[in-house]
């Protein structure tokens, strides 16, 4: 078996992907958003995060938060608001046909992939590309034509904000970070 290591440095600032079990497209569905907006909340309440940005697709989110001063402590609460959920909504989402001996013997669900993928954000630039990928996503997989038309992303906030501008994006020449399709 793996041992997956996560680096904990002294930034406080992290670049996440999260992603459904066998990417199932349900992380869009009102309950399944309700859940997750529930469980954030909670858990925030205990372990406090600021929410830098995010985009909610069909089977994956990104994410960009900020932990306080000195709390590297990222991957508990993602085991928390993953757990959370599932404990909520699994009865609505939990696939027999998607539960391995594996999954079975352990005791989890078929809502989400067991790991997730960060990145410790380690400049400015390195921020902006972030939130640029971050807020291009539902573009670059071919969910809309504007970025704009999303709904599921903190990107309508930052344009009340004045981050971005409202038509940002709307043909992919303006971004910071550029992808490959």
């Amino acid at each position: 078996m793996p041992n997956y290591r996560r680096y904990y440095g002294m930034s406080s600032c992290y670049f996440f992907t999260v992603v459904t079990h066998q990417r199932q497209m349900i992380l869009t569905d009102e309950l399944f958003r309700n859940t997750l907006r529930k469980a954030i909340l909670k858990v925030r309440a205990q372990y406090p995060f600021t929410i830098d940005a995010w985009v909610l697709l069909p089977d994956h989110l990104h994410c960009i938060w900020t932990l306080p001063a000195g709390d590297t402590n990222f991957s508990l609460r993602w085991n928390w608001i993953k757990s959370f959920v599932t404990r909520h909504i699994a009865d609505k989402y939990q696939r027999a046909d998607l539960l391995s001996d594996s999954r079975r013997h352990r005791g989890e669900s078929t809502l989400w992939q067991r790991r997730f993928w960060e990145h410790e954000i380690l400049s400015e630039a390195d921020y902006f590309a972030h939130m640029d990928y971050v807020h291009i996503n539902p573009l670059k997989h071919g969910l809309v034509t504007q970025v704009k038309d999303w709904p599921y992303s903190t990107f309508h906030r930052l344009v009340r904000e004045g981050v971005y501008p409202p038509d940002w994006a709307g043909s992919g020449d303006d971004i910071l970070f550029h992808f490959d399709k």
